[in-house]
Protein backbone atom coordinates (compact mmCIF):
# COMPACT_ATOMS: atom_id res chain seq x y z
CA UNK A 1 0.00 0.00 0.00
CA UNK A 2 1.78 3.41 -1.20
CA UNK A 3 1.17 5.81 2.04
CA UNK A 4 -1.37 8.10 3.21
CA UNK A 5 -1.20 11.37 1.29
CA UNK A 6 -0.19 14.12 4.25
CA UNK A 7 -3.73 16.49 4.57
CA UNK A 8 -2.49 19.65 5.80
CA UNK A 9 -0.21 21.63 3.78
CA UNK A 10 4.01 21.49 4.68
CA UNK A 11 3.78 24.95 4.05
CA UNK A 12 1.02 27.63 3.85
CA UNK A 13 2.03 31.32 4.40
CA UNK A 14 2.47 34.41 2.52
CA UNK A 15 5.61 36.19 1.03
CA UNK A 16 4.99 39.66 1.13
CA UNK A 17 6.20 42.57 -1.66
CA UNK A 18 9.73 42.85 -1.29
CA UNK A 19 10.62 39.67 0.21
CA UNK A 20 12.46 36.00 -0.69
CA UNK A 21 12.92 32.75 0.20
CA UNK A 22 14.40 29.82 -0.24
CA UNK A 23 13.74 26.11 1.05
CA UNK A 24 14.27 22.40 -0.23
CA UNK A 25 10.90 21.23 -1.63
CA UNK A 26 11.06 17.23 -1.63
CA UNK A 27 10.42 14.79 -4.87
CA UNK A 28 6.52 14.28 -4.10
CA UNK A 29 5.66 17.80 -3.14
CA UNK A 30 3.80 20.36 -5.03
CA UNK A 31 4.74 24.43 -4.74
CA UNK A 32 1.85 26.86 -5.51
CA UNK A 33 1.82 30.12 -5.71
CA UNK A 34 -0.96 32.11 -5.75
CA UNK A 35 -1.10 35.86 -7.11
CA UNK A 36 -3.44 37.57 -4.55
CA UNK A 37 -3.62 41.11 -6.08
CA UNK A 38 -2.71 40.38 -9.86
CA UNK A 39 0.21 42.24 -11.87
CA UNK A 40 2.92 39.83 -9.33
CA UNK A 41 6.04 39.01 -10.46
CA UNK A 42 8.06 36.10 -8.37
CA UNK A 43 11.18 35.46 -9.81
CA UNK A 44 12.50 31.53 -9.24
CA UNK A 45 15.78 29.81 -9.20
CA UNK A 46 15.81 26.41 -9.12
CA UNK A 47 18.86 23.28 -8.08
CA UNK A 48 18.63 20.29 -7.20
CA UNK A 49 18.61 19.11 -3.12
CA UNK A 50 22.28 17.75 -2.25
CA UNK A 51 24.37 18.72 -5.62
CA UNK A 52 23.66 22.49 -6.41
CA UNK A 53 26.10 22.52 -8.95
CA UNK A 54 23.06 20.92 -11.21
CA UNK A 55 20.33 23.49 -11.63
CA UNK A 56 17.40 24.70 -14.08
CA UNK A 57 18.40 25.31 -17.71
CA UNK A 58 16.62 27.71 -19.77
CA UNK A 59 17.56 26.86 -22.97
CA UNK A 60 17.42 23.09 -22.44
CA UNK A 61 13.84 23.50 -21.20
CA UNK A 62 12.53 25.60 -24.11
CA UNK A 63 14.02 23.49 -27.25
CA UNK A 64 13.35 19.99 -25.84
CA UNK A 65 9.48 20.79 -25.71
CA UNK A 66 9.44 23.29 -28.21
CA UNK A 67 8.19 26.19 -26.11
CA UNK A 68 9.01 30.11 -25.64
CA UNK A 69 7.03 30.18 -22.30
CA UNK A 70 5.75 28.10 -19.27
CA UNK A 71 2.30 26.61 -18.17
CA UNK A 72 0.75 24.12 -17.74
CA UNK A 73 2.38 20.43 -19.14
CA UNK A 74 5.83 22.38 -19.26
CA UNK A 75 8.71 20.55 -17.70
CA UNK A 76 11.32 22.38 -16.15
CA UNK A 77 14.84 20.56 -17.20
CA UNK A 78 17.99 20.81 -15.38
CA UNK A 79 21.40 21.52 -17.30
CA UNK A 80 21.88 17.52 -16.71
CA UNK A 81 18.99 16.38 -18.54
CA UNK A 82 16.76 16.16 -15.54
CA UNK A 83 12.77 17.04 -14.85
CA UNK A 84 13.18 18.97 -11.47
CA UNK A 85 9.51 19.71 -11.81
CA UNK A 86 6.57 19.75 -13.54
CA UNK A 87 3.79 22.34 -14.05
CA UNK A 88 1.25 20.54 -13.31
CA UNK A 89 -2.29 23.07 -12.90
CA UNK A 90 -1.85 27.31 -13.80
CA UNK A 91 -4.46 29.43 -14.23
CA UNK A 92 -2.57 32.77 -15.52
CA UNK A 93 -1.19 30.93 -19.16
CA UNK A 94 2.24 32.63 -19.24
CA UNK A 95 5.08 32.62 -17.27
CA UNK A 96 8.61 34.56 -18.39
CA UNK A 97 12.10 32.30 -18.16
CA UNK A 98 13.86 34.64 -20.56
CA UNK A 99 13.28 38.29 -19.18
CA UNK A 100 15.85 37.71 -16.46
CA UNK A 101 16.15 40.13 -12.91
CA UNK A 102 16.91 43.12 -11.83
CA UNK A 103 19.92 44.44 -10.65
CA UNK A 104 20.34 47.11 -7.70
CA UNK A 105 21.65 49.02 -10.83
CA UNK A 106 18.47 48.83 -12.79
CA UNK A 107 16.18 49.32 -10.22
CA UNK A 108 18.07 52.58 -9.25
CA UNK A 109 18.13 53.90 -13.00
CA UNK A 110 14.44 52.85 -13.70
CA UNK A 111 12.50 53.45 -9.95
CA UNK A 112 15.03 55.43 -7.97
CA UNK A 113 16.77 53.65 -5.30
CA UNK A 114 14.97 53.57 -1.99
CA UNK A 115 16.35 51.21 1.31
CA UNK A 116 14.60 49.46 4.25
CA UNK A 117 15.35 52.29 6.87
CA UNK A 118 13.82 54.86 4.52
CA UNK A 119 10.63 53.12 3.38
CA UNK A 120 10.40 50.25 5.42
CA UNK A 121 8.45 47.48 3.41
CA UNK A 122 7.83 49.59 0.66
CA UNK A 123 11.55 49.74 -0.41
CA UNK A 124 12.82 48.67 -3.84
CA UNK A 125 15.15 45.88 -3.20
CA UNK A 126 16.31 44.25 -6.61
CA UNK A 127 15.98 40.80 -6.93
CA UNK A 128 19.97 40.24 -7.72
CA UNK A 129 20.24 41.23 -3.74
CA UNK A 130 17.43 39.05 -2.87
CA UNK A 131 18.76 36.12 -4.63
CA UNK A 132 22.64 36.25 -3.61
CA UNK A 133 21.14 36.66 0.38
CA UNK A 134 18.81 33.43 -0.12
CA UNK A 135 21.36 31.88 -1.81
CA UNK A 136 24.33 32.40 1.16
CA UNK A 137 22.19 30.47 3.41
CA UNK A 138 23.07 27.17 1.05
CA UNK A 139 26.61 28.04 0.58
CA UNK A 140 26.04 29.41 -2.63
CA UNK A 141 26.73 32.71 -4.72
CA UNK A 142 27.15 34.78 -7.81
CA UNK A 143 28.81 32.00 -9.38
CA UNK A 144 25.67 30.16 -9.13
CA UNK A 145 23.10 32.55 -10.51
CA UNK A 146 21.82 31.28 -13.72
CA UNK A 147 18.75 32.55 -16.13
CA UNK A 148 15.41 32.33 -13.46
CA UNK A 149 11.80 31.81 -14.01
CA UNK A 150 9.57 34.79 -13.66
CA UNK A 151 5.82 33.92 -12.80
CA UNK A 152 2.68 35.67 -13.58
CA UNK A 153 4.66 37.30 -16.12
CA UNK A 154 4.86 37.78 -19.50
CA UNK A 155 7.34 39.28 -22.14
CA UNK A 156 6.31 40.33 -25.90
CA UNK A 157 8.98 40.61 -28.73
CA UNK A 158 7.53 43.03 -31.60
CA UNK A 159 9.04 43.36 -34.86
CA UNK A 160 12.24 44.50 -34.26
CA UNK A 161 12.95 41.95 -31.38
CA UNK A 162 12.51 44.92 -28.67
CA UNK A 163 11.25 42.95 -25.60
CA UNK A 164 8.50 44.75 -23.52
CA UNK A 165 6.39 43.31 -20.38
CA UNK A 166 2.65 42.53 -21.29
CA UNK A 167 0.08 43.70 -19.01
CA UNK A 168 -3.02 42.05 -17.53
CA UNK A 169 -1.06 38.75 -17.60
CA UNK A 170 -2.16 38.04 -14.28
CA UNK A 171 -5.10 38.70 -12.07
CA UNK A 172 -6.29 38.18 -8.78
CA UNK A 173 -6.37 34.54 -7.54
CA UNK A 174 -4.34 32.85 -10.43
CA UNK A 175 -2.12 30.31 -9.65
CA UNK A 176 0.52 28.24 -10.85
CA UNK A 177 1.61 24.39 -9.33
CA UNK A 178 4.91 23.17 -9.40
CA UNK A 179 5.10 19.06 -8.99
CA UNK A 180 9.35 18.30 -7.87
CA UNK A 181 10.37 15.08 -9.64
CA UNK A 182 13.77 15.36 -7.56
CA UNK A 183 14.24 17.11 -4.13
CA UNK A 184 14.56 20.72 -5.28
CA UNK A 185 16.32 23.80 -3.83
CA UNK A 186 13.88 26.70 -4.78
CA UNK A 187 14.91 30.34 -4.64
CA UNK A 188 12.32 32.75 -4.65
CA UNK A 189 12.41 36.39 -4.55
CA UNK A 190 8.96 38.95 -4.99
CA UNK A 191 10.02 42.34 -6.50
CA UNK A 192 8.70 44.09 -9.59
CA UNK A 193 10.01 42.27 -13.56
CA UNK A 194 13.56 44.00 -14.71
CA UNK A 195 11.21 45.03 -17.77
CA UNK A 196 8.53 46.76 -15.85
CA UNK A 197 7.64 50.46 -16.24
CA UNK A 198 6.25 50.76 -12.69
CA UNK A 199 7.54 49.25 -9.81
CA UNK A 200 4.66 46.44 -8.68
CA UNK A 201 5.26 43.96 -5.94
CA UNK A 202 2.43 42.54 -4.27
CA UNK A 203 1.97 39.46 -2.09
CA UNK A 204 1.52 36.12 -3.02
CA UNK A 205 0.70 33.36 -1.21
CA UNK A 206 3.00 30.24 -1.00
CA UNK A 207 1.70 26.66 -0.35
CA UNK A 208 3.91 23.67 -0.20
CA UNK A 209 1.86 19.80 0.31
CA UNK A 210 2.78 16.51 -0.64
CA UNK A 211 0.85 15.21 -4.17
CA UNK A 212 1.05 11.76 -5.92
CA UNK A 213 4.30 11.27 -7.60
CA UNK A 214 3.82 10.71 -11.75
CA UNK A 215 2.46 7.79 -13.45
CA UNK A 216 3.61 6.45 -16.41
CA UNK A 217 0.80 8.13 -18.12
CA UNK A 218 1.53 11.00 -16.61
CA UNK A 219 0.47 14.30 -18.98
CA UNK A 220 4.17 16.36 -18.50
CA UNK A 221 5.69 12.89 -18.96
CA UNK A 222 3.97 11.71 -22.41
CA UNK A 223 3.50 14.85 -23.97
CA UNK A 224 6.44 14.68 -25.88
CA UNK A 225 9.34 12.06 -26.62
CA UNK A 226 12.04 14.18 -24.87
CA UNK A 227 9.97 14.35 -21.33
CA UNK A 228 10.14 10.39 -21.30
CA UNK A 229 13.42 10.43 -21.38
CA UNK A 230 14.03 13.58 -19.05
CA UNK A 231 11.40 11.87 -16.37
CA UNK A 232 13.78 8.70 -16.95
CA UNK A 233 16.72 10.32 -15.88
CA UNK A 234 15.34 11.92 -12.93
CA UNK A 235 14.24 8.57 -11.78
CA UNK A 236 17.80 7.05 -12.76
CA UNK A 237 18.97 8.68 -10.34
CA UNK A 238 16.91 7.42 -7.45
CA UNK A 239 17.71 3.99 -7.78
Amino acid sequence: MEPATRQEPILDAVLPAGASLARVCRRGTALTLVDLEGAANVSALLYRAGDELERYCMPDTLKAQHVSRLTSGVALYSDMGRVLASIVADTCGWHDTIGGHATAEIVAERWGASSYQEAANQWRRSAREAFLVELAKHGLGMRDLVANVNFFSKVAVDEHGALSLATGNSHAGALVKLRFELDTLVVLCNVAHPLDTQWRACPVRVVVDEVPGAGIDDAVRCSCEENERGFAASEAVLV
